[in-house]
């Protein structure tokens, strides 16, 4: 018989492809995860993982297994949520991961609307980026995210999650007062080819959607500062350091000084924004409202 509690060790290994970082995930020790899977191994008869580089990854049994963990696991959320549903459960608490500005945008507003629809579902909301929400769910460490899509995030069809859309936004430009395009009218992005250019860390999802609204564009952009706060970013270009692009929704309530805000024609950044949860935990009475609150919070936000 298998052991699911060593099937959510198989998963987190092949996730963080390093025994030492599933470890620090599921709060192990390294030497525990490793007893884990041998015994894993010894329960089904094959050898899962081999070593690959610092890291390992799994053989073709392992791949096979995975698949079916994906299943296994899926249907004991499922199993929790029914029986959650069962005993009534109309109260607890749920952790919910977001980066800043989705939770100005909708985990905010959500919140309010689920204090008076579903007054015993407490939310506890941890800042999280876009791209560090997903793996906080997976680990179990959060019970939604609020994501934003990026390259190499998991797609809708990803048997670990359930993903639920919320809004998508386009991202401006931002120029310096003085900039030869300031005048009010919608930018052309190519029209900033030659500039200099200030943008998020390659570790923020913005970072791949501002490359490659440039490439479809035609160009590669000259990043010369680099900051994942879009207030330093706008104050940079005020300063007249180079040109940016920024979600809209960061914009909002920020002073915009010695800087012109132009929307983008043409190829342009957009920011997709979704909830996710673990797949079977969609229907838990402590989350489907949650969900629920998220979406209305939601309408109309994707309006330009």
């Amino acid at each position: 018989m298998i052991d699911p509690r060593r099937l959510r060790i198989l998963r987190a290994v092949a996730d963080h492809r390093t025994v030492t970082a599933a470890a620090s995930a599921l709060y192990l020790t390294p030497s525990a995860v490793s007893q884990q899977l041998n015994a894993l191994e010894q329960e089904t008869g094959h050898t899962l993982l081999i070593r690959s580089g610092r890291g390992v990854r799994l053989t073709a049994a392992g791949v096979i297994l995975l698949d079916h963990t994906h299943a296994v696991l899926a249907q004991l959320e499922r199993a929790e949520a029914e029986l959650a549903a069962y005993a009534g459960g109309k109260a607890g608490e749920v952790t919910m991961a977001a980066f800043a500005t989705g939770i100005a945008e909708v985990v905010a507003p959500a919140l309010g609307v689920l204090r008076s629809a579903h007054p015993g579902v407490r939310v506890r909301v941890r800042d999280a980026e876009g791209d560090e929400s997903l793996p906080l769910v997976l680990d179990g460490e959060a019970d939604i995210a609020v994501a934003v899509e990026y390259r190499g995030a998991p797609g809708e069809d990803d048997p670990r999650l359930s993903q639920v859309p919320l809004y998508a936004e386009p991202f401006d430009a931002v120029l310096p007062a003085a900039h030869p395009l300031a005048a009010g009218r919608t930018i052309v992005l190519a029209e900033l080819a030659d500039g200099d250019w200030i943008g998020p860390y390659p570790s923020n999802p913005c970072h791949d959607m501002v490359l490659l609204a440039c490439e479809l564009a035609g160009f590669q952009p000259r990043l010369v500062h680099s900051s994942d706060d879009f207030r330093a970013v706008v104050a940079l270009a005020g300063a007249g350091a180079g040109v940016a692009l920024v979600p809209r929704s960061a914009l909002r309530g920020m002073a915009l000084k010695d800087v012109v805000v132009r929307p983008v024609s043409g190829p342009a950044a957009r920011r997709r924004v979704f909830a996710a949860v673990r797949r079977g935990a969609e229907s838990h009475p402590l989350i489907a409202p949650v969900l629920e609150s998220l979406t209305a919070a939601a309408l109309g936000l994707s309006a330009d």
